[in-house]
């Protein structure tokens, strides 16, 4: 069915979207059970499950559901507007609503002890994985998981586009780095930049990135020290402490 056809072109395309499902009906309605719609994050749609106030209604819902990220169901009744319902067909109808969101990638910036146990985690909680290094000896000899970049950071993401779903874990082997990647970072609409580092090693990355002119709103952006606290020592732990801040974010939001 062409309908399958864009809901995996929209998958493939890392869009949001929602599968609306006629699953019930009763009586008159405008379409029986196996009727499908999609509908985008911007309200779009392709295809139909009846049209009027009862499609635009589910529509307004299939957004919700986006935000909430969960499956919803909706029952309407189509007898009398002036109670309420949304048509006039004189039957019942339900609708599954079954929202699917862009998998979850966690880039890497940084291939050393903590980013492989990040990427090892990061595969078995089954995030799409990319690790960067800037140094091509290390990323030949990568032993974690996922995809690999390298070279320069600029060119690396554009072949991987950072979207609102990607979450950046920023692991690299000294302040230098950081200094190097974070202002291409902030600039991306990465929904979780975290940094690794102590305290003085923030402050001194802080204030070469507000000397070479990086605003306070985008400073706040970045997660640091990344992680939560669990008296985390060793890479495997640490790589534990990120994917749970990781998780906790999304949940949030």
């Amino acid at each position: 069915m062409k309908i399958f056809e864009e809901l995996l072109q929209a998958i493939s395309c890392r869009q949001t979207v929602v599968l609306c499902t006629v699953i019930e009906t009763d009586r008159s309605v405008p379409r029986k059970a196996g009727a499908k719609m999609l509908v985008y994050d911007d309200g779009s749609t392709f295809g139909t499950i009846g049209g009027g106030e009862m499609e635009f209604r589910v529509i307004s819902a299939a957004r919700e559901s986006i935000s909430e990220k969960k499956s919803r169901q909706l029952s309407y009744t189509l007898v009398d507007p002036s109670q309420g319902d949304p048509g006039v067909c004189g039957g019942d109808v339900t609708i599954y609503l079954e929202p699917f969101m862009p998998q979850t990638t966690i880039l890497i910036l940084g291939a050393g002890h903590i980013g492989k146990a990040v990427s090892e985690l990061s595969s078995w909680l089954g995030y799409k994985v990319i690790v960067w290094d800037d140094r091509e000896d290390v990323i030949t000899t990568f032993a974690g998981e996922g995809e690999t970049l390298t070279g320069d950071l600029a060119t690396a993401i554009e072949e991987e586009l950072i979207d609102e779903h990607t979450r950046v874990v920023i692991v690299t082997r000294n302040a230098d780095v950081d200094c190097k990647v974070l202002p291409l970072i902030i600039q991306t609409p990465a929904a979780y930049i975290g940094l690794m580092g102590s305290t003085q090693r923030w402050k001194v990355v802080r204030e070469k990135l507000m000397g070479s002119g990086m605003r306070t709103e985008e400073l706040e952006r970045i997660a640091t020290p990344i992680g939560i606290e669990i008296a985390a020592e060793s890479p495997e732990e640490i790589a534990v402490s990120i994917l749970a801040e990781v998780i906790a974010g999304d949940n949030i939001s």
